[in-house]
């Protein structure tokens, strides 16, 4: 079992903020399953971060039966068009995990609601330095922790 939203937070909690407010930057995420024959689908999603990583879907939808056969899935926030200077651009993030069962919000929808365990937190930003702009790669793994990569 991998841990929950909150727990991710309480070890890395600056990466977790500013991976949450990638992710509240804008309504429709994307969001990858795998298919019976274990292809990628990729479908558009809304999710919500607050204790926990939460969204819903709809009864018979084709991203519902993939969850319920195989609960992996990948989630990209939204894409925000960089500016012409990249090292002031928000940058993107990636979350990845298996959704396990939750509860329906007071005055939800009909569908399934589920939780995000967190297997994986990516974040990548822009940063300008002396020898130049480089592409910024944060993340956290169960186990492995936070990391860093710079690339020119």
């Amino acid at each position: 079992m991998n841990p929950r939203w909150k727990d991710v937070r309480a070890e890395v909690p600056e990466l977790a903020d500013a991976v949450a407010a990638l992710f509240a930057s804008g309504t429709n995420k994307t969001m990858a399953t795998l298919r019976a024959d274990g292809s990628p689908r990729i479908s558009g999603t809304e999710l919500e971060v607050g204790d926990d990583v939460t969204l819903g879907m709809m009864p018979g939808s084709r991203k519902l039966a993939d969850v319920v056969r195989d609960p992996r899935v990948a989630f990209h926030s939204p894409t925000l068009e960089p500016p012409k200077d990249w090292t002031t651009w928000a940058g993107e993030a990636k979350l990845a995990g298996r959704l396990v069962p939750g509860e329906q919000p007071e005055g939800g929808l009909p569908g399934s609601y589920f939780a995000l365990e967190v297997s994986e937190m990516v974040r990548t930003t822009v940063a300008k330095t002396p020898d130049g702009d480089r592409l910024v790669v944060e993340s956290w793994h169960p186990g492995r922790g936070y990391e860093r990569v710079e690339r020119e």
